[in-house]
């Protein structure tokens, strides 16, 4: 029997696995942003937006919007930061914000077209495996059973405080706390899902997208999209940063950068909407 031996896809995460599984802090940094699991403040009601002249590395374009309903801030390297006050006029949140999200959308189609085919085909890759488990057992044999003995050298199952790792071939499941992660490393994919709903991440060779939601009623969102293609020219992500009370309005940034590392970018867009609704 040989040794198993995780793929490129797989070795990371059995190492993120074994490194969150020790870490006590309740925190996961995706990216250019991140989900903190402790208590917050009370978001506050606004009804006109605070526009400093610069936050970080962004600084306002013109004047803010009479009324104090928007204001456009420039960052480095052609980054572009619009802050938003949008009531929701009884809608909820998830609504309005998926509107920001189609348009945002529009400057990285090609991105967001090539997730959800993977998505489609992992999905279609999945039902096949569970219809061919299904059929392997129902007919296992003693003949098949040594067969699957001869090929357990590629596969792996390792338990530990807080953490699964399932592995077979290309393909591996990841429980980690509360995080799920299915990798695939023939079809290029990784997709992260929380027990709660509250952080979602779907990635392919091409780019990724990640999106998070805090706990409670009011508004506490993230959404980015970014691309992996060095060869394109213009925006490489795209994303926002919401948060508001339940019953609204809630304040949004939305952020394009030319780049796909832009931490500071982001990191003063959600300065601002801290600035005028809190944390």
């Amino acid at each position: 029997m040989r040794p198993f031996a995780l793929s490129p896809v797989l070795l990371p995460l059995a190492f993120a696995a074994t490194a969150l599984a020790a870490c006590d802090e309740p925190n996961v940094r995706i990216s250019s942003t991140s989900t903190d699991a402790g208590a917050r403040g009370v978001l506050k009601v606004v009804e006109a937006l605070q526009c400093p002249e610069t936050q970080g590395v962004l600084t306002r374009k013109g004047s803010a919007q009479p009324g104090g309903k928007a204001c456009t801030y420039t960052g480095p390297k052609g980054a572009e930061v619009s802050l938003h006050l949008v009531d929701l006029k009884g809608a909820p949140s998830s609504q309005v914000l998926r509107s920001f999200e189609n348009q945002l959308a529009q400057d990285l189609p090609h991105v967001l077209a090539d997730i959800r085919a993977r998505q489609a085909q992992d999905a279609a890759r999945d039902a096949q495996a569970r219809a061919a488990d299904a059929e392997r057992a129902v007919a296992e044999t003693e003949k098949a059973a040594a067969e699957a003995e001869a090929a357990a050298g590629d596969t792996a199952h390792v338990r530990l405080p807080g953490v699964m790792i399932d592995a077979h071939g290309d393909k591996a499941r990841v429980r980690i706390g509360g995080l799920s992660i299915n990798a695939d490393d023939t079809g290029g994919t990784v997709n992260v899902r929380s027990n709660d709903e509250s952080v979602a991440i779907n990635a392919t060779d091409g780019g990724a997208e990640v999106r998070t939601r805090g706990a409670g009623d009011a508004t506490r969102s993230t959404w980015v999209l970014t691309d992996n293609g060095s060869s394109n020219p213009g925006w490489r992500m795209v994303g926002y940063e919401a948060r508001g009370p339940a019953d609204g309005p809630i304040v949004v940034a939305t952020v394009r950068t030319k780049e796909r590392e832009q931490d500071a970018v982001f990191d003063a867009a959600k300065a601002l909407v801290t600035l005028n609704v809190g944390q």
